[in-house]
């Protein structure tokens, strides 16, 4: 069995009069779609641009971390209260910047739950 032989049906395609592809044609009013106002296309373009942008920063701190990945690979010791270890510096200060977003996200949880309207 090919392809040719299964047979579906096709819907019909008005082209206009200048030879324009149907899916380059604008909406009219009587076909009940609006066409884009300038709002919406600016909204629209705006939308794509911010994105491009969250891209971008996105790419120059993935660059960034990369670098501080490669400069700082030196082992160091770390003195606890009851001993010492020694650690990759990179690794230290990604979890010290982990540990402390992980904090601010707490503390900024505890702060709205103790300053948030009581229900009741």
């Amino acid at each position: 069995m090919s392809l040719n032989d299964i047979s579906t049906p096709v819907p019909a395609i008005d082209a206009d009069i200048d030879g324009g592809s149907p899916a380059q044609a604008v909406p009219e009013a009587g076909d009940g779609a609006a066409p884009e106002t300038r709002g919406a296309r600016f909204s629209r373009k705006a939308r794509r641009t911010r994105l491009h942008a969250y891209m971008v920063l996105g790419v120059a701190l993935l660059v960034c971390l990369i670098a501080l990945v490669v400069a700082n690979t030196r082992q160091v010791e770390l003195d606890w209260v009851v001993g010492s270890s020694t650690a990759s510096l990179v690794w230290i200060v990604l979890f010290s910047a982990v540990i402390g977003w992980l904090l601010g996200l707490v503390s900024s949880a505890v702060f709205r739950w103790r300053t948030s309207a009581r229900r009741g």
